[in-house]
């Protein structure tokens, strides 16, 4: 992984951590990031940063996978 300088304002530095959750959180959603990468940014392992993406309301399973999920449970009430 790259080494990035980020300057940042005072009052974000203060909780950095938080900081780059956000940061490796937004980056995931975007498709910038795999989970794992999203998770090795933080120094975190993939399942706990699947937690984490539920602080910054960023959705662990993309829209393909929830449509899907939808269908089955409305095939499975019937």
């Amino acid at each position: 992984m790259t080494t990035m300088t980020l300057q940042v304002p005072e009052f974000l530095e203060a909780d950095h951590q938080d900081t780059v959750r956000f940061i490796a959180a937004k980056l995931y959603e975007s498709g910038k990031l795999s989970l794992g990468q999203a998770a090795e940014m933080v120094g975190m392992r993939k399942w706990d940063f699947a937690e984490t993406l539920i602080q910054y309301e960023v959705h662990y399973l993309d829209q393909s996978v929830q449509e899907d999920l939808e269908a089955f449970n409305l095939n499975a009430a019937k």
